[in-house]
């Protein structure tokens, strides 16, 4: 299959998906993206998305629920990028296929019309920091009794795990260890752009 038939193929068989969904559903599974590309969620919450659904009575196998959130953040993200009005954003779905429902596109249309701006001004946002937010941060300490080079050691250390939202949606583990001075020093800083923060 050339590529463009299969890519065509692709889409056809998430609209599919996405039209056995009534409005109320489409537009509740909308606004579950468009709320995280608005900045105002950490991620989309496909478990929450797939309990809906099933009290709805409709029943998506994983893979198919998972194509139709990675299409609409693809697509919601491109038309947040390339800032597409509503009018063009439903005239790019319809030439990727013609088997669109004509009460989904209304739902597109209308959240579009509603949210694209938002998107496009987060978007711009997010290019310009393009770093990750920090979600979670552990800690333990631990005393080090040997290693390659020395005998033994018996220095205490910090091990810190971070939890990180990288732009992309995706959450990352960075991993690190610091001597005593050194996380003393870390949690000073850290103190001090709390109180720099509580006067903004």
């Amino acid at each position: 299959m050339p590529a463009a038939a299969e890519e065509s193929h692709g889409v056809n068989t998430v609209v599919d998906s996405i039209s056995r969904l009534s409005p109320v559903l489409f537009t509740e599974t909308c606004q579950h993206i468009l709320t995280y590309l608005q900045g105002q969620t950490r991620g989309v919450d496909s478990a929450k998305i797939h309990d809906r659904l099933q009290r709805a009575g409709v029943t998506l196998d994983h893979e198919a629920q998972q194509s139709v959130i990675r299409f609409l953040l693809l697509t919601f993200r491109s038309a947040g990028k390339s800032n597409l009005s509503g009018d063009e954003l439903v005239l790019k779905l319809e030439e990727g296929s013609n088997k669109w429902p004509k009460a989904s596109l209304q739902v597109v249309h209308k959240l579009w019309s509603e949210h694209g701006a938002l998107v496009h001004a987060q978007q711009e946002m997010q290019d310009m920091l393009s770093i990750g937010q920090l979600v979670d941060m552990q800690w333990k300490l631990g005393l080090a009794m040997s290693s390659d080079t020395c005998r033994s050691l018996n220095s205490p250390f910090v091990s810190l795990m971070l939890k990180i939202a990288e732009p992309s949606g995706q959450i990352s583990q960075k991993c690190f260890e610091m001597t005593i001075p050194q996380f003393q020093n870390f949690h000073k800083q850290f103190k001090e752009m709390a109180a720099v923060m509580e006067t903004v």
